[in-house]
């Protein structure tokens, strides 16, 4: 029996950024098919041409379901995965009332093991391949959230979240030790099977000068990691961090003055920012990551994501769970979409499903490995179903084109449109 599997169904890749190229980047097979073996992508085209070519391959035909590269979500917190949807609070309030009391819990590894596992399968059921996650100030919580990753052979990212000060005792380290256990969790898991371990500074609020100068040399020292960190989500979060750091010119500075401002930065959230900020973030080359259902939900305001991306920067999308009130990057997608509207820039289909897929990769260095169809990429892919409700069923049946298909499905669809989740090329979940 073969080790290689021709999956055959619609297949959609992206050549390209939809934002600069235009539909063009897209490249979608109403019957197409994708060679799977040993973990990798090692064929993709139309399925006449894979079949012949490939004829003593397994073949999985999955009818009129779409595949394309599972969702990759560039921020969110695990830990608050018991908390998600929780009603009525701003960023500080919602820290202060279900963040903070919620990540205490997570220095029992037990508890760790038990969420870490239950979020990641609720992100396989959703189409979600690769996150990007904060674990809580606990080496345990990282510990729970790469070993249920490695369980499940997931490409995952994370970090230990460090923070000294404006937090529960309970949940505050200090310089050194937040520089020794990322420094023992990086040495350990960064590069171990498919992890990679992220530098985590939650936000410059909760960390001292000292703290983020500490993190700063860590990420000197091991420059190939990425750095995580929040950045200008509320005004009043701004207007605290000026409080705090009077001598910085903005926001961004409060990190660029301690060495964590670089090309492998991912800055979270990204609303309101100044000139200079932006001009700098371009500069490096940094990631900015959209948290649309979390920037609505806690009330933060509405990404600019048309000037942004217009401007050359690069920009990824999240969940941002809990904050972010769905599992689901379908749902972020809408959610961008609903913000673009209210900015007068409303995103495209194509647009959208490449900020969840390839973007994210992009953003987080890894658009060499997942977040599309292509040859020698890892076989972390989705099966959709464009018809998985009768709502969606009756709209995309009139819809003129794939795009028009995909857009009911982007607005009203949910984990039930996931037919399939494949990861490394083995189904890890299915719909009965």
């Amino acid at each position: 029996m073969s080790e290689a599997t021709l999956h055959l169904g619609q297949t959609l890749r992206f050549d390209g950024d939809p934002f600069v190229d235009g539909l063009a980047a897209a490249r979608h097979e109403t019957r197409g098919a994708l060679l799977v073996e040993n973990g990798k992508i090692q064929a993709v085209g139309p399925a006449a041409d894979l079949r012949a070519a490939y004829p003593w391959a397994d073949q999985v035909d999955h009818g009129d379901g779409l595949l394309l590269a599972g969702f990759v979500d560039a921020h969110a917190h695990y830990p608050q995965t018991g908390i998600i949807a929780s009603w009525g609070k701003r960023l500080i309030d919602w820290l202060n009332s279900y963040t903070f009391p919620e990540e205490m819990r997570f220095g029992d590894r037990a508890y760790a093991d038990e969420v870490a596992g239950r979020y990641l399968d609720l992100l396989l059921a959703n189409g979600t391949t690769s996150v990007c996650s904060y674990c809580t100030i606990h080496p345990s919580s990282v510990d729970a959230f790469f070993s249920a990753a490695a369980e499940r052979n997931m490409r995952v990212l994370g970090g230990k979240t460090c923070m000294d000060r404006n937090a529960p005792e309970g949940l505050q380290d200090d310089a050194k030790s937040a520089y020794d256990d990322s420094r023992r969790l990086l040495e350990h898991w960064h590069g171990r099977g498919r992890a990679s371990y992220v530098i985590t500074p939650r936000f410059s609020p909760t960390s001292t000068p000292e703290q983020l100068e500490a993190l700063g040399a860590l990420w000197a020292e091991h420059p190939d990691c990425l750095m995580q960190t929040h950045l200008s989500e509320q005004l009043d979060e701004i207007e605290w961090v000026k409080g705090l750091y009077p001598q910085a010119r903005d926001y961004l500075d409060t990190y660029e003055s301690f060495g964590m401002l670089g090309e492998k930065g991912l800055y979270g959230h990204a609303i309101h920012l100044e000139t200079r900020e932006k001009a700098k973030l371009r500069e490096v080359g940094a990631s900015l990551i959209h948290c649309p259902t979390s920037n609505t939900f806690i009330g933060s305001g509405l990404f600019d994501m048309a000037g942004l991306k217009s401007a050359g920067q690069i920009v990824g999308l999240a969940t941002d769970t809990g904050g972010g009130s769905s599992f689901s990057m379908l749902r972020s997608m809408a959610a961008a979409y609903e913000i673009g509207q209210l900015r007068g820039t409303p995103l495209h289909a194509a647009e959208l499903l490449w900020l969840a897929t390839a973007g994210s990769a992009r953003a987080l260095h890894l658009d060499n490995s997942i977040g599309n169809l292509g040859v020698g990429m890892e076989a972390d892919f989705i099966v959709m179903n464009l018809a998985s409700t009768p709502a969606i069923a009756q709209r995309s049946s009139r819809a003129k084109d794939i795009w028009e298909t995909l857009f009911s499905t982007i607005m009203m669809g949910d984990d039930r449109a996931i037919s399939e989740t494949y990861v490394s090329g083995s189904r890890v979940a299915a719909k009965s």
